[in-house]
């Protein structure tokens, strides 16, 4: 096998440079889908089962997207034709801010919302994927961890834009509130902007890169070929085969990346109810999802009803609002009280049925099942989701600033460990500070994880890797990024449940501190790894000096 060849800095930078508009997308996902839904009424206790698409389809999507272009050959590349589609597909991010827009009925609006949100992560794994191929492809394991470091600093760089889009529209007198349910102006034209940035970037991403034919690339990948007719092809193998053939590598750092991952989706789900909380004191909201209550003989009648009129047609209950305390009604009242809510699909009105009359001689009677979220109409919590924007920036500063420093350190796996410790610092710090400023050494910390993440995982792993199923490999790789995110969507409604009263303002910043904690047990699972093969950090060091 012949040793590939140093490759410039710039060659380097333009394997790597598309990443920088994948993540402005990736960076508008991220911040902004616990707004959105929160926005179009979900309850927070559910929000965390919206992030169960992203890694879903990443799961789904990477791994065939790996095999199937470790055996695609085309006049246009190897790599490339699957991020010409993914780019394309990735103009569907136009739809996701707009799901409030058609006035619909709340849960038909969130179907909307995940349809596109579906759409968008499909489209965002195809166009990601590829640049990370690249590099295992046509970089030798001298400048991987340059490589490496330069996709990193992209895709942090890619990260601060899209995270500020929303506070610089605002700045510049986009509207930063809507109606109920409708999502704010400043939010869905950085979605616009940021669809528009993304396709630019593949157009110089196509012009720039030139993979080698298949016959240099299996000379420097060391591939296994077999004849057939008289022609050479590349030996294939099956991922069961390949999982079976894995190194240990795969492994351990897999399972490293099981709690890092868990602590970033607790991230992206919580941040938003956590800083509008705690540092921008955002208004409440009381919303009634039951409520029971005796008869006359006493026996229990049981309600979840979403509307409630008094008998002088009063509104005290509508959509589940509470717009009159139970306490406040006279005595001897008369409720009627909705059994069921429907929506005719043709005049999409309201209609009630099984309405019953219910003489309420003594209030305190009434047991009110009820629970109390954000008020995400309200100023304080549209400018607490586009601070979230700057405090993501700011992770995303530190994670830039720390991949410099990261090749410098002797030992790669003391930097991975002290990298995650400082990370679960930030995260414990970031669900108990209250000023919005002191918020940013919180998102600096955070950004150290996040830098040693994109960093040593893919180095340590491709060092470790030989022949022809570099793509296919880094494919179920990616199952060790999507898998953790899964569990963490499924189990985030029922932890954050346990953490507080289901009928109190559910305690987002308790979310903050578990992931500080999976971070640490992150930390301590990078004792496992063993790494095999590569160089070490000092002589990475001494390449970036140069």
């Amino acid at each position: 096998m012949k040793v590939k060849p140093d490759l410039g800095f710039w060659k380097l930078w333009n394997l790597s440079f598309g990443f920088f508009g994948v993540q402005i997308a990736y960076a508008l996902q991220s911040a902004n889908v616990s707004r959105i839904f929160a926005t179009l009424g979900a309850d927070p206790h559910d929000l965390s089962y919206f992030w169960i698409l992203p890694p879903l389809m990443g799961l789904l999507v990477q791994p065939v997207v790996g095999t199937l272009s470790d055996r695609t050959w085309t006049r246009f590349g190897r790599r490339l034709p699957y991020l010409i589609v993914g780019a394309v597909v990735a103009a569907v991010m136009c739809l996701l801010p707009n799901a409030g827009s058609f006035h619909l009925a709340v849960s038909s609006a969130i179907m909307l919302g995940l349809v596109a949100l579906m759409m968008l992560d499909t489209s965002i794994n195809m166009a990601m994927q590829p640049f990370k191929m690249l590099v295992g492809d046509m970089v030798n394991e001298k400048q991987k961890g340059m490589a490496y470091s330069i996709q990193s600093f992209l895709c942090n760089s890619g990260s601060i834009v899209g995270f500020v889009f929303p506070f610089v529209l605002t700045m510049i007198g986009i509207q930063n509130t809507a109606e109920a349910g409708v999502i704010p102006p400043a939010v869905v034209y950085s979605f616009y902007a940021g669809a528009l940035v993304l396709l630019l970037c593949v157009v110089y991403s196509l012009v720039k890169i030139k993979e080698w034919p298949p016959h240099v690339y299996a000379e420097y990948n060391g591939v296994t070929t077999e004849t057939k007719n008289g022609e050479t092809k590349e030996k294939r193998t099956n991922l069961i085969t390949l999982l079976v053939k894995a190194p240990k590598t795969f492994w351990t750092v897999g399972l490293v990346q099981f709690f890092c991952w868990i602590a970033f989706l607790f991230m992206w789900t919580y941040t938003n109810g956590t800083v509008a909380r705690n540092a921008f004191e955002c208004p409440t909201t009381e919303y009634v999802t039951g409520f029971r209550m005796t008869d006359s003989t006493g026996s229990l009648l049981s309600y979840s009803a979403k509307h409630v009129l008094t008998a002088d047609s009063t509104e005290v209950i509508n959509d589940g609002k509470l717009l009159m305390p139970f306490e406040e009604l006279p005595k001897n009242s008369e409720l009627l009280l909705a059994g069921m809510m429907g929506e005719d699909p043709q005049t999409h009105k309201l209609y009630l049925e099984g309405v019953k009359h219910v003489n309420v001689e003594d209030p305190a009677g009434v047991s009110i099942e009820k629970h109390v979220v954000l008020n995400t109409d309200s100023d304080e919590y549209n400018a607490a989701g586009n601070w979230v924007g700057i405090l993501f920036a700011v992770q995303a500063i530190g994670a830039v600033l720390w991949a410099i420093v990261l090749p410098r350190f002797r030992s790669r796996k003391f930097s991975y460990v002290l990298s995650l410790l400082l990370g679960a610092v930030g995260f414990v710090s970031a669900g108990l500070f209250t000023n919005q400023y002191l918020l940013f050494l919180s998102f600096l910390l955070i950004g150290c994880p996040w830098a040693a993440m994109l960093a040593w995982p893919f180095t340590i792993l491709t060092n470790s890797l030989k022949g022809g199923n570099i793509g296919a490999y880094l494919g179920l790789f990616n199952c060790t990024i999507c898998i953790p995110q899964i569990i963490g969507a499924i189990a985030g409604g029922w932890i954050l449940s346990a953490l507080g009263n289901g009928q109190d303002l559910a305690p987002q910043w308790g979310m903050m501190i578990v992931a500080g904690v999976s971070l640490v047990f992150g930390a301590l699972c990078v004792s496992f790894i063993k790494e095999t093969s590569g160089e070490t950090t000092a002589s990475i060091s001494e390449k970036v000096a140069e």
